[in-house]
């Protein structure tokens, strides 16, 4: 193990376990960090880089800030790591705390991502289903993990691993598809000050970390992290982009007005069509929150009160026209957003354990 430094103020954790054919757009994400760290960012802060060379391979390595340039100083190498599993989880970030003891911590997990989603959902016996990341021909998307479920990681897992380290997030940043879900959000809520995510598919070329990296360090500015990742996507080659932050201290009050609503009203099956869709999926799986409650709530004031704290729970938030979806191989319109999707209304069989999630109990 390296030597101990000092105790810094805040460490940044780039986690990318292994995700098959992402890899190329990961090593691009990190040296997009890199080229941030050139303009002399870091004061008090470390970056530390847990990526998955292979399967089997994983290496930890910091960037470094040296006369102009930044430079990979390695630190540890991992064999068979078990990332998928809490314990797996917890062994990295204990090595983290030990080798960059900080006041704060935050993590950016790049991978594949199908928001709330078992792992056992994603690649069930026999299943038939295609998922974004198995569309071939258009431009290419972002599992929280790989490709098949034994390199899947669920968001309650992430947490346990997250507890058991001792460790409470500054911010989780999701570098991965249908990640900003009102599900995850509430999974990850004690683990987390903020949740950074996409509530659409993102393109495979993930966050604009040359623009965005600076708003990261240092005192978080996520109004500033959402402008930057609007910037880039507005004029990128494939011009979609979604994001949201969400304030997960404002999960619990969101919950409350949300087990009203359901107290009050059911959902008619009819209005599914009228509600914005956030994927490509036939059915539907992921909707956007804010306009599912609007077609379920039918006392104003009531709603009123829901959007209110909608907006204290997800404060920051932009998006692009239109977002891509590579299932459709096109692009869909944005005409209701609230920077967070839910999977209640979908009628989709890769939903059938939404009743199942810390959520769905909490808001019935």
């Amino acid at each position: 193990m390296p030597t101990v430094s000092s105790q810094t103020e805040q460490t940044v954790i780039m986690f990318f376990p292994w995700s098959t054919n992402l890899t190329s757009y990961f090593l691009q994400n990190i040296k997009d960090f890199e080229s941030a760290i050139e303009s002399n960012i870091l004061t008090n802060e470390r970056v530390l880089v847990c990526f998955s060379q292979s399967p089997t391979k994983a290496i930890l390595f910091e960037l470094k800030y040296d006369k102009g340039k930044s430079v990979r100083d390695t630190l540890k190498y991992y064999e068979d790591p078990a990332f998928t599993t809490s314990e797996g989880i917890t062994s990295v970030l204990n090595d983290i705390k030990t080798i960059s003891p900080a006041n704060r911590y935050a993590m950016i997990i790049g991978c594949h991502g199908m928001g709330w989603l078992p792992v056992t959902q994603t690649k069930a016996s026999g299943m038939t289903t295609k998922f974004h990341w198995d569309y071939k021909g258009g431009p290419m998307t972002r599992f929280f993990g790989g490709l098949t479920s034994e390199y899947q990681i669920n968001t309650t897992t992430l947490a346990e691993g997250i507890t058991d380290a001792g460790i409470k997030m500054d911010y989780i940043l999701f570098d991965d598809c249908y990640m900003s879900t009102i599900e995850v959000a509430y999974d990850l809520k004690d683990v987390t000050n903020y949740l950074i995510a996409c509530p659409t598919e993102i393109m495979a070329y993930g966050f604009p970390y040359q623009t965005v990296a600076p708003f990261l360090l240092g005192d978080v500015d996520y109004s500033s992290v959402c402008n930057a990742f609007y910037d880039f996507y507005s004029s990128y080659s494939s011009p979609y982009g979604t994001i949201g932050v969400t304030d997960c201290a404002e999960l619990d009050s969101l919950a409350v007005i949300m087990k009203e609503i359901n107290q009050q009203f059911t959902f008619k099956t009819s209005q599914l069509t009228d509600i914005q869709r956030m994927d490509g999926y036939s059915p539907v799986l992921f909707f956007d929150l804010g306009d599912y409650v609007a077609h379920l709530c039918e006392d104003s004031s009531l709603l009123e009160l829901f959007n209110q704290q909608l907006n204290r729970a997800v404060p920051y938030k932009a998006h692009t026209a239109k977002y891509y979806s590579a299932i459709i191989n096109g692009a869909v319109a944005i005409n209701s957003y609230s920077g967070t999707v839910v999977s209640d209304p979908s009628t989709n069989s890769l939903a059938s354990l939404k009743e199942e999630t810390k959520w769905y109990k909490a808001t019935h």
